[in-house]
């Protein structure tokens, strides 16, 4: 219960990409990038995930931050990059 007093819960928000290489995707320069930006960026104050969907040719991209703003930002950030490099329409 001492625990839990400490735990911040930020606000989050989760986009899937349909991409042409989802395994791959995680080597693509840019998207290593942009995503070590965004981390850096937070410095601690939230985090990023980015990871293939078990199912689908999805990438999804999930950014908790202090703010609904921050999020949206760094979601939308990395989504670009993911759709320019091996997105699908």
């Amino acid at each position: 219960s001492e625990l839990a007093g400490e735990v911040t819960i930020y606000p989050q928000k989760l986009v899937n990409i349909r991409v042409s290489d989802k395994e791959g995707a995680m080597e693509v320069p840019a998207i290593k990038a942009v995503i070590e930006e965004a981390e850096a960026e937070m410095a601690g104050n939230g985090r990023i995930l980015v990871r293939p969907s078990g199912t689908e040719p999805l990438l999804r991209v999930m950014a908790e931050a202090p703010t609904d703003e921050l999020v949206e930002y760094y979601v939308e950030k990395i989504a670009a990059v993911v759709r320019q490099e091996i997105g699908l329409n």
